[in-house]
Parts: C-alpha cells; sequence; structure tokens
C-alpha cells in the first residue's frame, strides 16, 4: 500500500512539473490583455471582443480537430451554464472552415459565442497548443491560464 501511495505522489509531481513547464511559454498572470482588444467573427457572423466586458471571463482557445478539445468542452459549457456570473468565449484556431467548427459547436450544444481565430490572435496569446485557456478578471488582467484537460471543478476553481 505503501509503495503505491509514494508511487502516486510521485506521478503527481511529475505531472505538475510538466504542466508548470507547458504554461511557461504561455502569456503571465497579472498581464494585461492586448490594450486594444482584438475583434473577431463569431460563427454566427456577429463582432466579439476578446475582453471581460466587466465580468470575469475565461478566453477558451481550440481546434476542432482536438480530440482533447472535444473531451473538455463539456466541463467548459457545464461552469458557464451553472456560473452566471461568469462569460465565455470560446475561440476556435487552426480550422479548415466555418462548417467545421460550426459541426463541433453543434455535436456539444454550446451556448456561449464562439469567434473564429487567426494566426494573429493565436500568436498575441501564445497559444502553443490545445486546449489553452486565460481567466480574466472585470479588468482584463489575466488571474489563471492552462494548457490541456480542465475538469469542470479545475475550470470553476481558477475562475473564482
Amino acid at each position: 500500500m505503501r509503495s503505491i501511495l509514494i508511487q502516486a505522489v510521485v506521478f503527481l509531481l511529475i505531472f505538475n512539473g510538466v504542466a508548470m513547464l507547458r504554461e511557461m511559454s504561455m502569456l503571465s498572470t497579472s498581464d494585461h490583455v492586448t490594450p486594444k482588444p482584438q475583434q473577431l467573427k463569431t460563427i454566427t457572423n456577429e463582432d466579439i471582443l476578446l475582453q471581460a466586458n466587466g465580468k470575469q471571463t475565461i478566453v477558451y482557445f481550440f481546434a476542432p480537430w482536438c480530440q482533447v478539445c472535444n473531451f473538455s468542452i463539456e466541463n467548459l459549457q457545464n461552469v458557464y451554464q451553472k456560473t452566471p456570473d461568469l462569460n465565455v468565449i470560446a475561440v476556435a484556431l487552426d480550422f479548415v472552415d466555418v462548417e467545421e467548427v460550426k459541426k463541433f459547436t453543434t455535436n456539444h450544444q454550446l451556448t456561449f459565442p464562439v469567434a473564429l481565430g487567426n494566426e494573429q490572435v493565436k500568436a498575441n496569446y501564445k497559444v502553443m497548443g490545445y486546449p489553452s485557456y486565460y481567466v480574466l478578471d472585470e479588468e482584463n488582467t489575466i488571474i489563471s491560464r492552462s494548457l490541456g484537460y480542465s475538469t469542470e471543478i479545475g475550470l470553476y476553481l481558477r475562475s473564482f
């Protein structure tokens, strides 16, 4: 039993260490998002700014072909539905066409805005893998960030 416990602790330390190394390439917490927030089109052809608008906001970057994104996006949808004080903006990157993004959105029954990103957004937010997300406070300061799968509880805890 003691051996299993030691192995579990070592695994968790290695897992957290690797996660920290991967997140080092992202924008840092306490950074402000770009002074002039980027405006993108959503899949419904509306304009959206990547900013908080006075409400805690998760900006979630994904690719429709990403298997981890397919598993974790429902956790984000659940947090969004259960937390009225939270905005969510999903940003699709590295997609072939808009129909691919719309199909992803429909398959997961997403009710938050889904924006169509581009290489400039990807570079500005230092997105190196999927899914990546930033939690912004009301003044557009990054208070949390993550790269990879996040549970519903993990998303909630990072957001508040």
